[in-house]
């Protein structure tokens, strides 16, 4: 990889191929444009923000079985939306290495992004089960009557919620931790965004009165999205307790101590990389073609919660190890 993009990474180590590969060197072709116009790094995660739910307009479109080829170029037109939204929520990060403007809002702004794309796309495919739901009610062998069709599309909005905030929520939000925390074991907590609800807390009490009522919403959102993360991770928060009051600052561990702990982490990086965009979506993109997002949500729900308790279990349980020896 070219240096100059290698210097807008966070590490190599949290990406997968495909984002070191295709979609990082892509994204700095945007960084180079964004950074010559002077755009800031959180007007370009704003802007991801808007392309992505845009593309929800296009998703409320059966796909070819239900409507031909104009739904086909509907939905393939809302896919690339959707990794143009990607594109520039990866852009954000880059253009603020490269430009040295990160900031904390630009850190909330990120966590939140993917909440702002599938919101509306969550809403959008109940509708469109409400209008293109023949294929499932054949599997399940139901009566396709109005009567039905609103039962099973309540039914669907519940699964749906359950998807978006016990499944893709949470997953998304456990996945950025760990990233976060495998950042730590490398470089440190200067080297990392390993943010704590406390502090977060700390600042928007300290916020000032003429503080905008966004920023200050952001902040306050934030410091819930912190604290679910250490709750999820009860192991960790002991040993990074543990390390500080061992050492005065948790990047004063000694070498053995960081080494041990990074080793550990690296394994689990490439299942972490599962919970985040590209997998995921790659599936998402699938169900929608096939006319069949519902399975979107069971996907979610089953196959992705099953994956996040996989790493969950194994980053808290040599976090514990290491936690006792100390």
């Amino acid at each position: 990889m070219n240096e100059n993009i290698s210097q807008t990474l966070k590490s190599s180590e949290t990406d997968d191929w495909l984002d070191l590969h295709i979609i990082r060197p892509m994204c700095f072709y945007f960084v180079k444009f964004f950074a010559w116009l002077g755009i800031t790094p959180n007007a370009v995660t704003i802007l991801s923000m808007f392309v992505g739910a845009g593309s929800s307009f296009f998703f409320v479109s059966g796909c070819f079985y239900y409507e031909g080829t104009k739904g086909l170029i509907y939905n393939l037109i809302a896919i690339a939306l959707l990794m143009v939204a990607d594109l520039l929520d990866c852009t954000d990060g880059q253009l603020a290495r490269y430009t040295g403007q990160k900031s904390r809002l630009g850190r909330i702004l990120d966590g939140v992004a993917g909440y702002t794309w599938f919101l509306p796309i969550y809403h959008v495919l109940v509708y469109r089960f409400y209008l293109h739901h023949s294929i499932e009610f054949e599997w399940l062998g139901i009566a396709d009557t109005q009567q039905n069709a609103i039962i099973a599309t309540i039914i669907v909005y519940i699964i749906g919620w359950v998807s978006g905030l016990l499944g893709m929520g949470a997953q998304t939000r456990i996945a950025d931790y760990y990233y976060q925390v495998h950042l730590f074991f490398l470089k440190g907590e200067k080297g990392s965004e390993l943010d704590d609800s406390q502090r977060q807390k700390e600042i928007y009490e300290q916020m000032p009165a003429d503080s905008s009522w966004i920023e200050r919403a952001f902040q306050k959102s934030y410091i819930d999205y912190t604290r679910q993360q250490e709750k999820s991770t009860p192991q960790f928060q002991r040993l990074i307790s543990l390390l500080r009051q061992k050492y005065g600052s948790a990047s004063n561990m000694p070498a053995e101590v960081r080494e041990e702990l990074h080793s550990n982490s690296l394994p689990l990086m490439k299942w972490n990389g599962l919970l985040t965009f590209n997998f995921r979506s790659a599936w998402f993109f699938l169900f929608c073609l096939l006319d069949v997002p519902v399975l979107n949500f069971l996907f979610e729900i089953i196959v992705m919660s099953l994956l996040a308790y996989y790493i969950n279990h194994r980053h808290e349980a040599f976090c514990k190890r290491i936690a006792d020896k100390l």
